[in-house]
């Protein structure tokens, strides 16, 4: 497969201009999302998890799953072509649209400002968090790994996003803007959906989803 980085590089930047970095969703919220992306056969096959949860409570209202041939190699910073057509596959089977989604990856915490939290979130026209489990650029000052404690995470001059200590003793997560919310929103969003574990819920129900791990399986069972 021929690619073009040039030209993917100039496409995140066009797509970058298009993000809204202000509050821009009702924040009365009664659905909220969750997405995770794995590769399998050797990164053969791209699964895309999507969770939707009710809002304050948590209780799965639906998950889907969907498997799509890769078609677009690995090649850090361009991560975002790889695995949007899964998760859109998946979403185009999810009946309750949520009103925020907070997918398992970058925001505009980014080089080019379009991780796939921002490219999802254009493409569904959705209020959407990136929440990362390692940093893709940007510095910060160290943080005790006491929850609750966080601090802003820059890249020339300029806050791309948070860095945060969801869980003691554990690494931080790395959150920022999607599109349609600000960046304080995001940071309270997910801290909104954290009951205790490093992951915030909907992120959470997601990799378990994708997984197949024991949250799931209990709720498979339960029902």
């Amino acid at each position: 497969m021929s690619i073009n980085l040039e030209q993917l590089k100039l496409t995140q930047q066009q797509l970058a201009e298009q993000v809204n970095l202000t509050d821009d969703f009702n924040s009365s919220i009664t659905l909220i999302g969750g997405t995770d992306v794995g590769f399998e056969d050797e990164g053969k096959t791209t699964r895309a998890a999507i969770v939707i949860l009710t809002y304050p409570d948590f209780d799965v209202v639906e998950y889907h799953v969907a498997r799509l041939k890769t078609e677009f190699p690995y090649i850090p910073g361009y991560l975002s072509f790889r695995e949007y057509p899964a998760l859109l596959s998946a979403w185009e089977q999810v009946e309750h649209k949520p009103d925020l989604l907070l997918v398992d990856g970058q925001g505009v915490a980014h080089p080019r400002r379009l991780g796939i939290a921002s490219h999802l979130g254009l493409l569904l026209d959705m209020p959407t968090i990136g929440v990362a489990k390692k940093r893709l650029c940007g510095h910060y000052n160290p943080l005790p790994k006491v929850a609750g404690q966080m601090t802003p995470l820059t890249d020339k001059q300029q806050q791309i996003g948070w860095v945060l200590q969801s869980k003691n003793n554990c690494n931080p997560l790395f959150i920022s803007s999607g599109h349609r919310i600000s960046q304080a929103s995001a940071l309270n969003w997910v801290n909104l959906c954290l009951r205790g574990y490093r992951l915030p819920e909907p992120t959470r129900w997601a990799d378990a989803v994708a997984s197949n791990k024991p949250l799931f399986k209990k709720f498979i069972h339960a029902k």
